[in-house]
C-alpha cells in the first residue's frame, strides 16, 4: 500500500483516467480527479469512497494555463506536496482525410493532448523540486500511435508523437530534481472511446475489421507497477495491448 502518497490523474472522469484513479485510491494513494465535466469526477470519487482513500475533485481545463494553475493551487492547499502525476487527459478528432480536418479541430487536440500535458508537467516540476520529500513521478499516456498511426488520425497521431519527446525531455531535465517521468503506450483497451474496435475500424489497406480489446484493468496494473517503482527506477517506457490486436505489422 502506498500510504500518505498523492497522486493527480487528469481525465479521472471516465476511461482510463477513471479506473487508474480508482485503482490508486484502492492502493492506498489520495488522489486529486481533475478533468472538465464535474459531475464525472464526483462519480468516480463516490466510487472510490469504500477504498477509505481520500480524493479531491477538483474541475480542470488542461489547455488553460490559468486553470492548471489553480489546479495546482488546490493540491497545495490540501496536501502541500505530489507524489504522482498521470497526465492522462486527451481528446480523439474524428476520422477525416488529413486535408479535410478543420484547423479548430487540429488546435483543440494540441491544446489538450500535448499543451495541456506540458502545462500539468511544468507546474509539478515546481512543486515537486521544492517539497520535502523532494522529487516524484510523473507517467504520460502515450499511445499505440505514439509509434504507428491509424488512417485519417493526423491530429491525434501529431500530439501522440509528441507526447513521446515530451516525456524524454521531462526525463532529462528531472534527474536534477529527482524527478522521475514515464510513458505508458496503450493498444485497444476495452473503454467507451475504443468500443467501436470491436465491431469494426478502418484499416492501413481501406478493409473494415473488428479488433481485439483488453480488459481496461490490466492498464490500470501497469500504471500501479510503474508508479510503485522506487525513484531511483524507472520504466521508460511501457507498451501494454492486446495481444492480437494489428499493430506489429500495421499498414
Amino acid at each position: 500500500m502506498a500510504s500518505n502518497k498523492i497522486a493527480l490523474v487528469t481525465g479521472a472522469g471516465s476511461g482510463i483516467g477513471k479506473h487508474v484513479a480508482l485503482a490508486l485510491m484502492q492502493n492506498g494513494y489520495s488522489v486529486v480527479l481533475a478533468g472538465r465535466r464535474k459531475e464525472l469526477l464526483e462519480t468516480t470519487a463516490l466510487q472510490g469512497k469504500e477504498s477509505g482513500s481520500r480524493s479531491l475533485v477538483v474541475p480542470t481545463d488542461v489547455s488553460d494555463p490559468a486553470s492548471v494553475k489553480a489546479l495546482y493551487a488546490n493540491i497545495r492547499d490540501a496536501f502541500g506536496r505530489l507524489d504522482l502525476l498521470f497526465n492522462n487527459a486527451g481528446v480523439f478528432t474524428a476520422s477525416v482525410p488529413l486535408e479535410d480536418l478543420p484547423y479548430e479541430k487540429w488546435k483543440a487536440s494540441v491544446d489538450i493532448n500535448l499543451t495541456g500535458a506540458f502545462l500539468c508537467t511544468q507546474e509539478a516540476f515546481r512543486l515537486m523540486k521544492e517539497q520535502q520529500p523532494r522529487g516524484g513521478r510523473i507517467i504520460n499516456n502515450g499511445s499505440i500511435s505514439a509509434h504507428a498511426p491509424r488512417p485519417n488520425s493526423v491530429a491525434y497521431t501529431s500530439t501522440k508523437h509528441a507526447m513521446t519527446g515530451l516525456t524524454k525531455s521531462t526525463s532529462l531535465d528531472g534527474r536534477k530534481y529527482d524527478i522521475a517521468c514515464s510513458q505508458i503506450d496503450i493498444g485497444n483497451a476495452s473503454t467507451d472511446m475504443t468500443e467501436k474496435m470491436g465491431s469494426g475500424i478502418q484499416q492501413a489497406n481501406g478493409s473494415i475489421e473488428a479488433e481485439p480489446l483488453m480488459d481496461i484493468r490490466h492498464v490500470a496494473d501497469a500504471v500501479l507497477y510503474m508508479a510503485g517503482l522506487p525513484l531511483e527506477a524507472n520504466v521508460q517506457f511501457m507498451t501494454i495491448m492486446a495481444t492480437k490486436m494489428p499493430f506489429i505489422g500495421r499498414g
